[in-house]
C-alpha cells in the first residue's frame, strides 16, 4: 500500500483529486433537491405525497446499495467504482432530461423519474464510499479521520452548491436543464476518474457481511443515536419556532451548518492525536449541551446557541467513531465496515422523523429535543464502553507482547 504525508503540499492535492468525486456526486443529488418537489405536484398534478415517495426513493436505495458498494470498492478497487458510479449517475441525468419532455404525459413522467432516482441513490452510495477506500488505500488507514472528514465536507458542500444552482437554471433555463447538468457533471467525473492511475487494492481475506455488521454495530448505534439529534433539528425546528411564535427558523439551520464545517476544518488533526473515542465523547457531549439548549430555550437566541453547538459536536463524531469501525474489521474490509456504518446514519435520519413525529404529536414538539437528548446520552455511554473495551484489549495486547 502506497503511503503518504499528509503535509505534503503533492499529497494534498492528490486527496483533493480523490475528494472531488464525492463532490461531484452531491452536487448532482443536490441539484434537483429543492424543485423536483415543485415539479412533481405543480407541474405533473400529483399529490403531496407521490413528490415525497420520489424524493425519498434515491434516499431507500442508498441505504439498501450501502453493503454491494463497500464490496465493490474492496473487490474492484475505488477507481472501477467510482467510474460505475459516475455512468449511473449520468444514467440518472439522461433520465431526468427525458421526465422533463415527457412533462406532457405525467405517468411516464414520473416513472421516468423514479427510475433516475433509483440510479441517483445507486451512484450516492457507491462514490460515497469509494472516495473514501481510495483515499485509505492511498495514504494508509492512519490518515482516515483526515479522509472521512474532507469526504463530509464536500459532500455538505455539494449539496450547498446543487441546491441553489437547481433552483437557479429551473428558474432561467427550465427543469430540462437539470438533467443536462447533472449528466455533464457524471461525464466529466468519469473522465477524470479514467485518467488517474489505477487505485492501490487491499488483497486481504474478506469478511462475510454478517460478520462485518456484527463487528460495526456498536458503533454504529451510538453513530445512529447521535445522529437523531440531527434528524429531529432538521425536521421539527420550523415548527418549533412557529409554534412559539418566533421567527428566523432557517438560521437555526445556517449556524448547525457552519459549526458543522468549521470544527472539521479547525481541528483536522485532532483525532490522530487524541484517539477516535475520547473525540467521539467530546463530540456526543458537546451535542448534548446543544440539544438541552434547544429544549430548555426561552428565547431564539437560546435556541440559535443550542443548534450551533448541536452542528459543532456532530461535527466530528463520523470519522471519529469510523477510526473504531476500521479498527475493528481490518484494513482489508475498510470499504465495508464503513459501508455498513452509513447505513446507521441513514437509518438515523430515516427515522428521527417518523419517530419524532409521533412524539411530537402525543406530547409536543419540546419533548422532542429532550427525547434527542437522551439518545445523544445513550450514545455517549455506548461510546464510553466501546473506549473501555477498546482500551481493555490494547492492554491485553501490550501484556502479551
Amino acid at each position: 500500500m502506497t503511503q503518504a504525508q499528509p503535509s505534503d503540499r503533492n499529497s494534498t492535492l492528490l486527496l483533493l483529486s480523490l475528494v472531488v468525486f464525492n463532490f461531484f456526486s452531491f452536487v448532482s443529488i443536490g441539484i434537483p433537491l429543492a424543485v423536483l418537489p415543485s415539479f412533481v405536484h405543480d407541474q405533473l398534478g400529483y399529490s403531496a405525497t407521490i413528490a415525497g415517495m420520489v424524493v425519498g426513493l434515491q434516499y431507500l436505495v442508498t441505504l439498501l446499495c450501502r453493503p454491494l458498494a463497500g464490496r465493490l470498492a474492496d473487490e474492484l478497487g475505488a477507481k472501477k467504482t467510482v467510474m460505475i458510479g459516475m455512468l449511473s449517475c449520468a444514467g440518472a441525468g439522461v433520465l431526468l432530461l427525458a421526465s422533463a419532455w415527457l412533462e406532457a404525459s405525467p405517468g411516464a413522467s414520473v416513472a421516468v423519474m423514479l427510475v433516475s432516482r433509483v440510479l441517483l441513490g445507486f451512484t450516492q452510495s457507491l462514490i460515497g464510499i469509494s472516495g473514501i477506500s481510495w483515499g485509505l488505500n492511498t495514504f494508509g488507514t492512519e490518515h482516515a479521520p483526515r479522509i472521512i472528514s474532507w469526504n463530509g465536507v464536500a459532500a455538505y458542500g455539494g449539496v450547498g452548491v446543487g441546491a441553489p444552482l437547481g433552483a437557479l437554471l429551473n428558474g432561467t433555463l427550465g427543469f430540462w436543464s437539470l438533467g443536462a447538468l447533472t449528466t455533464l457533471i457524471a461525464l466529466t467525473g468519469f473522465y477524470l476518474a479514467s485518467r488517474k492511475g489505477p487505485a492501490p487494492l487491499n488483497r486481504g481475506k474478506r469478511l462475510p457481511f454478517r460478520q462485518v455488521l456484527w463487528r460495526v454495530l456498536p458503533v454504529g448505534m451510538s453513530l445512529a443515536l447521535g445522529t437523531m439529534g440531527y434528524g429531529t433539528l432538521s425536521a421539527f425546528i420550523a415548527l418549533y419556532y412557529a409554534a412559539r411564535g418566533w421567527d428566523g427558523a432557517a438560521w437555526c439551520l445556517t449556524a448547525y451548518a457552519c459549526t458543522f464545517i468549521g470544527t472539521r476544518l479547525l481541528f483536522p488533526n485532532l483525532i490522530n492525536r487524541v484517539g477516535g473515542y475520547p473525540v467521539a465523547l467530546g463530540c456526543l457531549a458537546v451535542e448534548c449541551v446543544g440539544l438541552l439548549l434547544l429544549w430548555l430555550a426561552e428565547t431564539p437566541t437560546l435556541a440559535l446557541a443550542g443548534s450551533a453547538l448541536a452542528g459543532a459536536g456532530l461535527s466530528l463524531l463520523y470519522p471519529a467513531l469510523g477510526v473504531g469501525v476500521i479498527a475493528r474489521v481490518g484494513a482489508n474490509n475498510g470499504s465495508a465496515g464503513l459501508s455498513v456504518f452509513a447505513m446507521f446514519f441513514d437509518l438515523a435520519l430515516g427515522l428521527a422523523g417518523a419517530v419524532m413525529g409521533v412524539l411530537a404529536t402525543w406530547a409536543g414538539l419540546r419533548s422532542t429535543f429532550f427525547a434527542a437528548l437522551l439518545m445523544g446520552l445513550a450514545g455517549l455511554a455506548l461510546a464510553a464502553w466501546l473506549r473501555k473495551t477498546q482500551r481493555a484489549a490494547d492492554e491485553a495486547v501490550g501484556r502479551s507482547g
